[in-house]
């Protein structure tokens, strides 16, 4: 099967289950930023619940997680699964769930989750990003654009977080020469200032693959490598970074 077909006939096996109201997919697959090795993300939309044994029943080799599985937030579960040679992603994803993110993001409000693989974990308006970004291969979503309450408010929520990530290793790791730490804050930091920057910007980000590079902050990568294991050096190293954060 070509990969033009790929996608639908994956959509129509998914969009058969019980409770399923709109498949899509995502990732560089949809944005079109993907390389011949890139795996394929799609999205289950159900409205109440869905039973994650429909999914398990279709045969698909791989790992089917329950409802939550993914830490219960707004990213709650999903499948790793092979389909005919191909590594696919599963995500659930909760109509009811979305819809209120939607309208918080439109009010301008949004929390933080934590999330495996995430360095700077989620903003729940992560979901409203997929909305906007993804395709849909079947059934009806919304497609929003970026809410301007939102790209008022987020940037200056991202940006404290970065500010206060750097000022707490700057006070507590750097002066115990602890590098590991530092480059960590460091790193952290730099996600959520990216974040920032595209919030500024009014462009969604729905992973943290090309974060950093779409922000410009790349020149975080010299600041990281130079990190020694000397108190001095490691408050320099924070300083440097808080310039170059605030530059962007």
């Amino acid at each position: 099967m070509t990969d033009e077909r790929f996608p639908s006939h994956v959509a129509e096996r998914l969009a058969a289950l019980p409770g399923v109201q709109a498949v899509t997919l995502g990732g560089s697959r949809a944005q079109g930023t993907h390389t011949p090795q890139s795996d394929w993300d799609f999205a289950l939309y159900y409205r109440g619940t869905f039973d994650p044994e429909y999914l398990r029943a279709v045969g698909w080799p791989g790992q089917v997680s329950e409802l939550g599985g993914w830490g219960g937030g707004v990213f709650n579960g999903g499948a790793w699964l092979t389909v005919e040679g191909r590594a696919i992603d599963v995500h659930y994803r909760d109509l009811d769930v979305v819809e209120h993110e939607l309208a918080e993001a439109r009010a301008g409000r949004f929390h933080w989750e934590p999330l495996m693989f995430h360095l700077a974990g989620i903003p729940s308006y992560l979901v409203v990003a997929e909305l906007a970004v993804n395709q849909i291969l079947h059934g009806e979503l919304p497609r929003p654009g970026y809410p301007p309450e939102l790209r008022g408010r987020a940037p200056g929520v991202w940006r404290e977080r970065a500010a206060l990530t750097l000022g707490y290793a700057k006070a507590n790791f750097a002066p115990r020469a602890q590098p590991a730490e530092v480059a960590g804050a460091i790193v952290t930091a730099a996600m959520y200032t990216a974040h920032a920057v595209l919030a500024e910007r009014g462009e969604w980000v729905t992973n943290e693959k090309r974060l950093l590079g779409r922000a410009g902050l790349r020149a975080v990568d010299a600041i990281v490598a130079g990190v020694r294991p000397d108190a001095e050096a490691l408050v320099a190293s924070v300083d440097e970074a808080e310039a170059l954060f605030a530059a962007v």
